[in-house]
């Protein structure tokens, strides 16, 4: 992926240094997180929405947000240039969509964190993998989740790692749009499985927009390089419900999917990518998905 030289975001904050590591829980209406493995099983790396954990989708009380003055990460920190300058290009990306629609684009922050973090939605940990907070509207990662990315998942490259900060930044068009206030109030009188149904259609659209502005990206500045689409359809399939369950050597329940099958975010990660159109990204209206 080219993206040296290129410019990157201000809405970048580091709290790595905050201490906000150790065992933290979840507010209200979340759900506890006990071992980091059991994290993992329960958390966005095996295939469980992390807006479902921190309680924002299930209908949970969300704690007052709290304001950081937190500075912008170092400037020989390679990986966080790197982050940095993918949120620049999806700000670039998505500016120019909402003002195609006659509205403004509002830019979230990402916030990078070691361990544990606080946010608006409840607290975070890494092994939750990264995360999106609507209360706020801020991206968290650790940046540790790439070698996670890269070595446990099989899912390496820049452009993987861009497909990441990219399906997070999908979420918070969701929250602009109004989609995931929707789906919010859809879930709260149904069943766990219409819950999870609904959860699968609002990723599988976060992956189509993830593909909208790599579309667009690639057509105002060519970042992409021979291998990229590769690396994100490699990405995408390692994160697949079905894949991650059978990798964790559990029977595959498709009625505890979250997220969606491998092909199924491949699928919809290219049908962004193709067509460049957020219209084309309606996952609710699909008959199939």
């Amino acid at each position: 992926m080219r993206w040296e030289g290129n410019r990157q975001s201000d809405n970048v904050e580091d709290q790595r240094g905050a201490g906000g590591g150790g065992r933290v829980g979840l507010g209200r209406g979340g759900m506890g997180i006990g071992t980091i493995v059991i994290a993992l099983v329960l958390g966005w790396v095996l295939g469980i929405n992390p807006l479902t954990l921190l309680g924002v989708l299930s209908g949970g009380e969300a704690p007052t947000s709290q304001a950081t003055t937190a500075p912008p990460p170092p400037a020989q920190d390679r990986l966080a240039q790197f982050v940095s300058t993918v949120l620049a290009d999806t700000e670039d990306v998505w500016k120019q969509q909402f003002a195609q629609g006659g509205s403004r684009y509002q830019e979230p922050k990402l916030v990078l964190f070691r361990g544990g973090v606080r946010t608006a939605c409840g607290a975070g940990q890494s092994a939750m993998g990264p995360f999106y907070c609507p209360a706020d509207q801020k991206v968290y990662i650790d940046l540790d989740f790439y070698e996670t990315l890269r070595v446990r998942l099989g899912a390496p490259g820049d452009f993987a790692q861009a497909y990441v900060i990219a399906h997070e930044v999908g979420h918070h068009v969701q929250h602009l749009l109004g989609i995931t206030g929707q789906v919010e109030k859809a879930r709260r009188g149904i069943s766990q499985a219409q819950g999870n149904a609904l959860s699968v259609r609002l990723e599988l659209q976060a992956d189509c927009f993830a593909g909208v502005w790599g579309h667009h990206a690639q057509k105002a500045r060519q970042v992409l390089e021979q291998g990229d689409v590769e690396e994100a359809m490699n990405a995408a399939a390692r994160i697949g419900d079905d894949a991650l369950q059978r990798s964790s050597g559990g029977a595959v329940v498709p009625e505890s999917f979250t997220h969606g099958t491998s092909a199924q975010r491949q699928r919809w990660f290219m049908t962004g990518l193709k067509t460049g159109s957020v219209q084309a990204c309606d996952t609710f209206s699909a008959r199939s998905i």
